[in-house]
Parts: structure tokens; sequence; C-alpha cells
């Protein structure tokens, strides 16, 4: 994350998340799942953003992970997880009755207790 806050200068990357990174068995590439705070034009340039820079990313993890025989090979793409889990919020919060804070439904709970 240090990485693509504190290097990377392209305006295309807005407030960026990596949710998940997954190495191939002989670590020679990797697939980085990222969230993007905003709509989807500002997930897809980010994503442009991202993919014009992944030299700049490989060579900032060769310098810091010496250890690794291969630097690996990046491919980013958008992790849907976080809007899926917004979306499914909302729906709960539309269909589920209100929660015991709302003044109205304490009442009501009462009036079905006392029955």
């Amino acid at each position: 994350m240090q990485i693509i806050h504190r290097n990377l200068k392209d305006p295309r990357i807005g407030f960026v998340s990596i949710t998940e990174v997954r190495m191939s068995s002989d670590l020679r590439s990797a697939r980085v799942r990222i969230s993007v705070l905003g709509d989807a034009e500002e997930g897809r340039a980010t994503l442009a953003g991202l993919r014009s820079a992944t030299g700049l990313i490989r060579h900032e993890l060769g310098r810091r992970l010496q250890n690794l025989k291969f630097t690996p090979d990046l491919r980013f793409e958008i992790d849907p997880s976080i809007e899926y889990s917004v979306r499914i919020s909302k729906t709960l919060r539309e269909i589920l009755p209100p929660e015991r804070d709302d003044p109205s439904a304490t009442a009501d709970s009462e009036e079905n207790a006392d029955r």
C-alpha cells in the first residue's frame, strides 16, 4: 500500500485499498484485488492508472523484497465484494423491521408483549 500511496503520482488513482493478493505457487505472478472509493468510472480510472504504473510498482517491490528470486508479475482487478456487501446491507434495511433504537418500534413491541 505504501508504494501506491507514496510513490504513485498518477491523478487517475483515487482512494484505493488492496483487499486481497493471491500469489501463484511459483511466486512469479500475483493477482491484486482492489477496492476503490467512488463510482464505477473512478474505479476504471484507478485500475487504468495502476496498470500503467505496474512497472514502477514491480521495481519498488523488487527493491523491498530482496529475498525473492523473481519479482512477481502483477495483475490488478476490481474487487466487487465491498460494493456487493453495501448493496446487500441496503436491501436488508429496506425489508427488515426497524431497529429497536427506533422509538416507534419499541412502542409496537411493548404493545405486543402486553397481549
